[in-house]
């Protein structure tokens, strides 16, 4: 099956890179692009696109209005969003989980991550960059907090130790591929594991496992190791 992937981004030049390479990968094609939000909701509609590859800052209605349009198009309920943008801070994170992306990467990834990513979020799963993950904490870190610590410590005991690892490198960033790679299981496998986790916690979403882990304690910012935070 062909994913069908729509680029949305003001800069030419960026699409035009962009195309070169999911043209290139066997099971993707570009099949439009948008240099404005409002044309990204038009193309997605007009083109079927399974994925959007969307910039936040754009002319006429940013990256995230237009995500907040299209995943809240039920005629557009397959398609995901996946922003790629050079601003990654805690505001453009939160929003776009909110408005429905199902992904948040920095530009400076490499050509054969944001392909791995397109992958991932086509598949169903959400996918947040290392330092949106962090953005995203920092963000939980200073707001007021009226949660109970130690509760949310007894909600980790219904996990079996093999999903609280996985979740322990969830809340490092860690992909489910990265996941797999270090506790050498099959990806698949993980993501049944975060499947099981996200049920037992009643977390809808990857990122909200990832705060339920910071809540807990599982994980502090600042703790060693390369993809620590």
């Amino acid at each position: 099956m062909t994913i069908r992937v729509l680029l949305a981004d003001d800069e030419a030049l960026l699409r035009g890179a962009f195309r070169l390479f999911i043209d290139n990968e066997p099971d993707m094609e570009v099949v439009a692009e948008a240099a404005t939000g409002r044309e990204a909701v038009h193309r997605a509609r007009l083109q079927q696109a399974d994925v959007v590859v969307m910039d936040i800052r754009m002319p006429d209605m940013d990256g995230l209005a237009a995500t907040r349009l299209i995943c809240g198009d039920e005629a557009l309920s397959g398609v995901k969003v996946l922003i790629l943008t050079t601003f990654e801070n805690d505001r453009h994170v939160a929003e776009a989980l909110r408005a429905g992306a199902s992904g948040f990467l920095g530009k400076g990834v490499t050509p054969q991550e944001l392909l791995d990513a397109i992958h991932v979020v086509h598949a169903g799963e959400m996918l947040l960059s290392a330092q949106a993950t962090r953005a995203l904490v920092t963000r939980f870190l200073t707001e007021p907090q009226g949660g109970d610590v130690q509760a949310s410590l007894s909600r980790l005991d219904t996990l079996t130790p093999r999903e609280r690892e996985v979740l322990l490198l969830v809340a490092r960033g860690k992909s489910n591929q990265d996941i797999a790679h270090e506790l050498v299981l099959s990806p698949v496998t993980v993501k049944t594991h975060i499947n099981r986790a996200m049920s037992k916690l009643d977390a809808r979403d990857r990122a909200q496992l990832v705060i339920i882990a910071y809540e807990a304690g599982l994980v502090r910012p600042g703790w060693g190791g390369a993809n620590a935070f």
